[in-house]
C-alpha cells in the first residue's frame, strides 16, 4: 500500500507566478504580439504642425520586418522609411531623414533603437500599455521630449498615429499620421546584427 506521504513527494510542486512576475510576463506576452500585429508594409500619409502655424505634409512608406530569434531572446525588429509623394517636404526641411532604416530591440517595458528620428544617436523609450490596440511611447534624447501615441484601428488594417515633440520644454512639433497597410508580415530576417545596446 502507497502511502499519502509518498506519493506527494513525487508530484513536482507546481510553481505560480504572483506579483510583478506575472505582470510582466503577461505584460511582455501581449507586448510582443502588439510589435508582430505591426508587421508588414504602410502607406504613412502625415502632417506635421510647427510653430508660427506651419502646417506641412508628407507620404511616406514605412516597412516593419522582425528578426528570428532564440527561445527567450528578446525581440528585435528593422524599421525601414523612404518618401512616396515628398510635397517639397525634405526641401523645406532638409534636417529630416529622407530615408533610411533603424534597428530596435524590446527590452521588457523598453524599446531601444539604434537611432533617433530627429538624430542618429541610439535612443530608448519607455512603453504605457492603453488596451490591446494602443501603446504609448515616452522618448528623451539630447534636447527632446517625444510623447507617441500607436493604435491599430479595424482588425489592424490601419494605423493612427499622434506625436508631440519638445524642444528644452517648448513645443516645437506635433504630427497626425494616417496609415494604411499595403502587405503583410514578411519573412523573419536573418538574425545576423548585433544587438542594440544602451547605458
Amino acid at each position: 500500500m502507497t502511502h499519502h506521504k509518498d506519493l506527494a513527494t513525487r508530484v513536482p510542486p507546481t510553481t505560480t507566478l504572483t506579483g510583478s512576475a506575472a505582470s510582466r510576463i503577461r505584460f511582455d506576452t501581449t507586448l510582443r504580439r502588439w510589435f508582430n500585429r505591426n508587421l508588414g508594409l504602410w502607406r504613412s500619409r502625415r502632417q506635421y504642425f510647427f510653430p508660427d502655424d506651419e502646417v506641412l505634409r508628407v507620404d511616406m512608406l514605412l516597412r516593419v520586418e522582425a528578426y528570428e530569434d532564440a527561445i527567450e531572446a528578446e525581440p528585435r525588429y528593422r524599421f525601414s522609411w523612404w518618401p512616396e509623394k515628398e510635397y517639397d517636404f525634405f526641401a523645406i526641411k532638409p534636417r529630416y531623414v529622407r530615408e533610411g532604416s533603424m534597428e530596435a530591440t524590446l527590452c521588457g517595458h523598453q524599446l531601444r533603437r539604434s537611432r533617433g528620428y530627429l538624430c542618429g544617436s541610439p535612443t530608448k523609450s519607455q512603453i504605457r500599455q492603453v488596451d490591446e490596440h494602443e501603446l504609448v511611447f515616452e522618448s528623451h534624447y539630447l534636447q527632446w521630449d517625444i510623447l507617441e501615441h500607436i493604435r491599430l484601428v479595424d482588425q489592424d488594417r490601419f494605423r493612427a498615429r499622434s506625436i508631440y515633440s519638445w524642444c528644452d520644454g517648448a513645443l516645437e512639433l506635433a504630427e497626425i499620421h494616417h496609415e494604411i497597410r499595403l502587405e503583410g508580415a514578411g519573412p523573419l530576417l536573418a538574425d545576423n546584427c548585433p544587438v542594440v545596446e544602451q547605458d
